[in-house]
């Protein structure tokens, strides 16, 4: 994955934040629009059937060798116009004879994360064009043929790469909450909060889009560490503003006094997601839609620090019209540093060993408790440190 841009940190442009409900684990913090354009709609579109969806890229749909696989339960149907005038937003029950789709043994193939569905309009998957970003981070493995790497290394690279998500219905609270949380008549988004723990943030154009779109976030998935946390910590405390009766003397008193405490609030809720909204992040531009840019980004994969990669839709503007974020677990980012470091050594293992400090024979062991052994021939495997 090639990046355009690297930003300090995700810009809510265009929003702003209103205070937080909380309802046993999870926190939700809205995000509201105060101007709402009619030039770009959201909505979801569902396939209609029990059988299970699959997107795959990078080959042939019926043989081994799919770049990219997942399940998914539904898509986002991006509406846009290029000269400002209104558009609705529509969903429609997707038939596999239409829009690139075939079945393979039951199981219905989507070619593409995102594709051209006529004129002013964009079907995308949420979240999935994030996470094949993620996976294809040096998917090509070495580049050059060094004697330690295996033959599936040299000719498949790290085929296959899996990661492990959690859907949102397994996050104990979470359904219950979006049940009962009061929407604003200019929300458009949320920030969501598991135990404290900045799980996601999602944004949609329109009011009405995230109207019809947020119970969807109990079909997103999340990471691992977000289940756990909403098990062992089922309770968070309340964020209340406190003010100094006696330190007020008149109305204009009161004003200054509530005014502070909103913006200590605020800067609270930003501190908690300065991972997505302070932290750098690197940028890719997958598709432009008009004025529009679809684009998909990673955080600075630093081992010891929280770090995200997500997807946004961007107006020439700079305005968020659309966003949608994952948090990684520790060992995913691991794994990620583990293969950056190695191709920034161009897949030398002496190299890259010698730049963490460490011997051959310790990362050969990293990788293979990683999961990357299969890049590596038998005999370098062999009596290795456990």
């Amino acid at each position: 994955m090639k990046f355009d841009e690297t930003t300090a940190g995700l810009s809510l442009r265009g929003l702003r934040l209103a205070p937080a409900q909380a309802f046993g684990a999870i926190r939700l913090v809205p995000l509201l629009r105060d101007h709402v354009r009619s030039d770009l709609r959201l909505g979801t579109r569902s396939f209609g059937d029990d059988r299970p969806d699959v997107v795959g890229l990078a080959g042939d749909a019926r043989a081994p060798e799919l770049g990219y696989f997942a399940y998914v339960p539904h898509a986002m149907v991006l509406r846009f116009s290029t000269d400002g005038a209104p558009v609705a937003a529509r969903g429609a029950t997707l038939s596999p004879r239409k829009q690139g789709l075939h079945t393979v043994d039951g199981v219905r193939i989507l070619h593409r994360m995102a594709r051209a569905e006529g004129p002013g309009a964009l079907r995308f998957l949420p979240l999935h064009l994030a996470m094949e970003g993620f996976l294809s981070l040096h998917f090509g493995g070495p580049d050059v043929m060094w004697s330690e790497y295996s033959r599936e290394a040299l000719t498949r690279g790290l085929s296959p790469r899996s990661e492990t998500v959690v859907p949102g219905a397994a996050i104990a609270g979470l359904d219950d909450a979006l049940r009962m949380f009061e929407l604003h008549d200019a929300q458009v988004g949320a920030l969501v909060f598991v135990a404290d723990t900045l799980a996601a943030i999602t944004c949609t154009p329109h009011p009405d889009d995230y109207r019809a779109l947020h119970r969807s976030l109990v079909r997103d998935f999340y990471g691992e560490l977000l289940y756990q946390y909403a098990l062992c910590y089922p309770d968070v405390p309340a964020h209340r503003v406190r003010l100094d009766a006696a330190a007020i003397a008149d109305l204009a008193g009161l004003r200054a006094a509530v005014d502070r405490g909103r913006a200590d609030w605020l800067a609270l809720t930003e501190a908690s997601a300065a991972g997505v909204l302070s932290e750098p992040l690197s940028w890719q531009t997958v598709r432009t839609a008009g004025p529009f840019r679809l684009r998909r980004f990673v955080s600075a994969l630093r081992p010891d620090d929280e770090n995200h990669i997500g997807e946004a839709i961007v107006r020439d503007t700079g305005e968020l019209e659309y966003c949608k974020t994952f948090r990684l677990s520790a060992a995913q980012v691991r794994r990620a540093a583990l293969l950056g470091q190695l191709a920034a050594a161009d897949w030398h293992l002496g190299r890259a060993a010698e730049a963490q400090g460490i011997t051959r024979e310790h990362l050969c062991a990293r990788l293979r408790s990683a999961g990357f052994g299969y890049l590596l021939k038998e005999h370098v495997l062999k009596d290795l440190p456990t």
